[in-house]
């Protein structure tokens, strides 16, 4: 689990047909700004408790002071207190939202602020479909990224968040 870096969370070692290759999942706190996917599994979370790394569930990594010029790590090996630590992690990872494959943009796309126009004046998902020539599944899956991108669970909470961040024509 990361604040504000790119660092790995090792899985498992060995790769099919023989490969070498390390199998990872990170968690991190929102980007703010460009960033790279490695390969792996990519979450993220709005706060993350706890800088962690974790190697195939044997061996934990706990940095002791952030944010200072010296570099020092508490190394956890088998026991309960990895066990928890391993739990922990498994809390936040499910607890957070994939990372999606394009950089996060702050506004929606011209066709998202159609469809949201046109919900906003009470037409079902069907009939967006139907009115801008898109599928019910895309208008649904576009919805959804809307939701996501305004952090809310309830189209009436994307309609507020809408209002209040000027994604409207009223705004």
């Amino acid at each position: 689990m990361l604040t504000g870096r790119a660092m790995l969370t090792a899985g498992s070692e060995g790769g099919p047909g023989g490969r070498s290759a390390v199998s990872h999942r990170t968690v991190v706190e929102r980007p703010s700004g460009p960033r790279r996917r490695g390969g792996g599994h990519v979450r993220v979370v709005e706060r993350i408790p706890a800088e962690l790394v974790i190697a195939d569930r044997a061996v934990a990594l706990l940095p002791l002071a952030s944010g200072t010029e010296e570099s020092a790590a508490l190394v956890v090996h088998a026991g309960a207190l990895l066990d928890s630590l391993v739990d922990l992690f498994e809390d936040i990872w499910h607890e957070g939202r994939p990372l999606p494959a394009e950089p996060y943009s702050a506004e929606p796309d011209a066709t998202d602020l159609e469809i949201l126009s046109l919900l906003l004046a009470g037409l079902t998902d069907a009939s967006v479909a139907k009115q801008l020539g898109l599928g019910l599944r895309t208008v649904q899956r576009r919805v959804r990224g809307m939701m996501e991108l305004a952090g809310v669970t309830t189209r009436l909470q994307l309609g507020w968040h809408a209002a209040e961040h000027g994604w409207t024509a009223q705004g």
